[in-house]
């Protein structure tokens, strides 16, 4: 019984190492002209946010 259940986890220890070694690395994407308009109309919104409730205070004078 002992024997088999060696058997049973040697033989699936090698099917996960023959799985990670067989594993095909991603091809990386550039991000397309309109992702890149998008990510920088989001940071510039963000911008404006803070930009705003630091004006909103009248005490405070930086952007931090």
């Amino acid at each position: 019984m002992a024997n088999r259940l060696e058997n049973l986890v040697e033989s699936i220890k090698s099917k996960v190492r023959a799985l990670r070694k067989s594993k095909k690395p991603y091809i990386k994407m550039d991000k397309s002209s309109s992702v890149k308009v998008e990510i920088r109309s989001r940071q510039a919104k963000k911008l404006i946010d803070k930009t705003l409730k630091v004006a909103d205070r009248p005490g405070m004078r930086s952007i931090s």
